[in-house]
């Protein structure tokens, strides 16, 4: 797209990249592609080891809207920014940061 070379590609609506680009998502109106939703997929081990994982994971629960997701995407994808990073600042933003200070190196 970015040579003129298609007029049309499929791709994620949480993709960092859409603005840099200047692409135009267009409304499916017609319903042609499935919803796409991300969710947490967590062995069933997992969870019985660690019963925090899903109290933890159930606080995400309708906290990042397609807006929000691009936004961190492209703190990554574009500018280039450190992953841990934009994850804490965007943890501290929706008040879901609570590890200490002391816990920032890891």
């Amino acid at each position: 797209m970015i040579e003129k070379q298609v007029d049309l590609v499929a791709g994620n609506s949480t993709d960092g990249l859409i603005a840099t680009l200047g692409l135009t998502v267009l409304e499916d109106n017609r319903h042609y592609f499935p919803p796409y939703e991300a969710v947490p997929v967590v062995r069933r081990e997992t969870l019985t080891s660690h019963p925090a994982v899903r109290a933890a994971l159930s606080e995400f629960s309708g906290k990042i809207s397609d807006e929000e997701m691009r936004r961190l995407n492209y703190a990554v994808d574009g500018e280039h920014r450190d992953v841990k990073e934009v994850v804490r600042e965007f943890l501290r933003a929706k008040h879901l940061d609570t590890s200490s200070p002391a816990q920032e190196g890891r």
